[in-house]
């Protein structure tokens, strides 16, 4: 059975629960192992997420999202730039 990635929203609500745990008096690497995950999987998801609230990892997500497009967008409209002008040239 493959493993699920947890979504961003969840992967913020594991981050505050590390952060209750550890203000509560819990050790850190126990905090972090009481959520389910690695120490390195922890920190990498502090430097993505950290002190992002639900709403700004949507945002963060939808921004990704169209930026990908706008990437397709660019790409195809430079091929096809370059297509027309060895059409124009005559080299076809």
């Amino acid at each position: 059975m493959a493993n699920k990635r947890p979504k961003p929203e969840e992967i913020v609500i594991k981050l505050r629960q590390v952060d209750v745990l550890v203000g509560q008096g819990k050790a850190r690497i126990d905090a972090i192992r009481s959520i389910g995950v690695s120490e390195q999987t922890y920190y990498r998801w502090r430097k993505q997420y950290g002190g992002m609230g639900s709403n700004q990892v949507k945002e963060l997500k939808r921004l990704q999202k169209e930026n990908e497009h706008l990437r397709r967008a660019v790409s195809d409209l430079t091929l096809e730039k370059l297509i027309l002008t060895e059409a124009a040239r005559g080299n076809f």
